[in-house]
């Protein structure tokens, strides 16, 4: 699996070496950043996306079944894509069959999420690689909630672009979940997953879920797209990135976040955490009460 020391690929591996005995080759950057994980049945080894396939191959050979997690390479569009289309090579290189890709939900031909377009050309790679591969496309995570919500309690405001849009967030935990039960599945076809949350929700009930944890009222203010990111600026956020952040909402008022799946227990037997629980087990970040 690549991506080994992020958050999301440490707690894949965490629950691969829980559960069964199967050999793990581990790659990462930086090596000694998984010194903390030893086993017997792990194998650590240095891979960089920005090398060329033919020596990026030698990081995966061995590998029957591969999760590749995209890259956190967002400083200019289409660097995520080229990252990963080298990783796909390499990996049909090395010799593996089956590739499991952390992907992004709402998958459409003109989609307003930034990000999406190499999502979307990646598993467009996938496709002609002539490997299987599982498209495990992740909706927003649950996990950033916390944050843009103790911002909105200390203001009383919850600013948004996304209209009546809603999300079925989904938490990092079931996530890794998901890849890691999809990983170690026998399924050698091509197939697209949409990894969601239990229920699609709204702004407006983010407030009041808010409000009620925090003892605090909060109220949602809707914006235009532009007004958003230029409020998001004046708070210190560097443009590309309020631009990023800007464009989920897009997404949202599209309605590319709002389907939801069963995916998640189909694939671990789990029900994911809806967004209620998950604020209620993080009432310290929102602050107030």
């Amino acid at each position: 699996m690549t991506g080994g020391s992020g958050r999301l690929g440490r707690r894949v591996l965490e629950l691969l070496l829980a559960h069964g005995d199967n050999a793990i080759i581990a790659t990462t950057r930086n090596p000694d950043s998984l010194a903390g994980l030893p086993d017997s049945r792990m194998e650590v080894r240095q891979a960089d996306f920005e090398q060329a396939p033919r020596q990026l191959a030698a990081a995966f050979r061995g590998a029957d079944r591969m999760l590749l997690i995209s890259t956190d390479a967002v400083d200019r569009p289409g660097r995520r894509y080229e990252q990963a289309n080298r990783a796909v090579e390499a990996a049909a290189l090395a010799g593996v069959r089956h590739i499991v890709y952390t992907s992004l939900a709402g998958q459409v031909e003109d989609s307003p999420v930034l990000i999406a377009r190499d999502h979307a050309k990646t598993e467009q790679a996938l496709a002609a690689s002539g490997m299987g591969y599982t498209a495990l496309r992740n909706n927003l995570y649950t996990d950033f909630l916390p944050m843009s919500l103790s911002a909105a309690i200390a203001s009383g405001q919850l600013f948004a672009a996304a209209g009546d849009g809603r999300a079925a967030y989904v938490t990092r935990e079931d996530c890794a979940h998901a890849a890691a039960a999809a990983l170690r599945s026998g399924f050698d076809g091509t197939r697209q997953l949409e990894i969601t949350g239990p229920a699609a929700v709204s702004y407006a009930e983010l407030a009041a879920l808010a409000s009620e944890l925090s003892g605090t009222e909060v109220v949602v203010v809707s914006l235009e797209a532009d007004a958003l990111i230029a409020g998001m600026v004046r708070s210190g956020l560097p443009e590309p990135v309020a631009r990023l952040m800007a464009s989920f909402d897009a997404g949202m008022r599209r309605g590319l976040f709002a389907p939801v799946s069963g995916a998640v227990q189909e694939l671990t037997g789990r029900t994911p955490m809806n967004v209620r629980s998950f604020l209620e087990s993080h009432t310290d970040a929102l602050g107030q009460r």
